[in-house]
């Protein structure tokens, strides 16, 4: 488990990370996301001992990582994947870290066959390609066998075949009651990947919980309706507290009710329905909408700065 209790972290006159507190439970996938800027590897840092927090405290397992004995038998992390020295082969470095705290030899050739480095492992690691830095990055998170595991960015520069590894890695450790806490950029594989979220922004923690309730709080979902009853069944489903506005097709949007109680409703009073979809927007609509205002740097278009645009339900297609 991972606990952060109001940390704060300034650098100059620079905050990094402001009053932050949030939990890391084991048993889950907990996705860790920002936009650039939001103090994600600040944060990260601080949990393995690698920056001190200017007030707070962060605890692994109820102790501050400096703490623990043995660290990499307890606690896993992949923070920056070319840390390691050019001119020592991967076997060398897992060696290394491997003596440093008192980890069996055998254990080396059991992380690189997991990682599929096997046969590269007599190779300088200094020339191994971005996505096989990654894998021996990932590599060296297990090399204990730790109950924590912290990854940033671990599927950058993963083929395909990488990514859905990496993600059917971290839902095993998951699954085998590991604390699994991982960042990445990339929404789509955050929606796959992760049971939990904790999203923050300008150094503030914005959101924490369940995926589907994060993407339930910033987007807006609604249910599409077509029936050849429309008008009846709006004023119905209005009589029964939902909010209801025509779209440009003549379909129904309804918010503030489910689609079995539309169903129910056009059921009880002989309304045909051609169409009863719940819509609900992606991962990624629903950071972009809840972090827009804690965006650092905005991008500008050829014909000015980007505009930020929350589409009404009636816009949706």
């Amino acid at each position: 488990m991972i606990e952060v209790n109001g940390v704060t972290k300034h650098y100059g006159d620079k905050v990094a990370v402001d009053d932050l507190s949030f939990e890391v439970n084991p048993g889950q996938v907990t996705g860790f996301l920002g936009p650039n800027g939001s103090g994600k590897s600040t944060t990260m840092r601080m949990i393995m001992g690698l920056d001190a927090p200017d007030s707070g405290s962060v605890r692994i397992n109820g102790r501050p990582y400096r703490n623990l004995p043995l660290p990499l038998r307890e606690v896993g992390a992949l923070l920056e994947a070319k840390a390691i020295h050019p001119g020592r082969s991967a076997y060398n470095h897992l060696l290394y870290l491997a003596q440093s705290n008192d980890i069996p030899r055998a254990r080396i050739d059991e992380v690189l066959e997991r990682v599929g480095l096997t046969e590269v492992a007599k190779q300088r690691a200094g020339k191994f390609s971005l996505g096989m830095g990654q894998r021996l990055g990932i590599a060296a998170a297990l090399l204990g066998d730790p109950q924590v595991l912290l990854l940033d960015e671990p599927i950058n520069g993963l083929d395909p075949e990488g990514i859905l590894w990496v993600r059917n890695l971290l839902k095993g450790l998951a699954s085998e009651g590991r604390t699994v806490f991982v960042s990445s950029h990339l929404m789509s594989e955050m929606a796959l990947t992760a049971d939990h979220l904790v999203v923050i922004g300008r150094g503030h923690l914005i959101s924490t919980g369940t995926v589907s309730e994060f993407i339930a709080e910033g987007s807006g979902q609604f249910v599409r309706v077509r029936s050849p009853q429309s008008i009846e069944l709006a004023q119905r489903l209005v009589a029964e507290g939902a909010q209801v506005i025509n779209e440009q097709d003549g379909a129904l949007a309804v918010t503030g009710s489910s689609a079995s109680a539309i169903g129910e409703v056009a059921g009880a009073h002989g309304i045909y329905l051609h169409e009863l979809s719940p819509q609900m927007a992606s991962l990624e609509d629903a950071f972009m909408e809840i972090t827009r205002d804690s965006v650092e740097y905005h991008g500008v278009s050829s014909s000015g700065p980007v505009a930020h645009l929350t589409p009404s339900p009636a816009s949706r297609k």
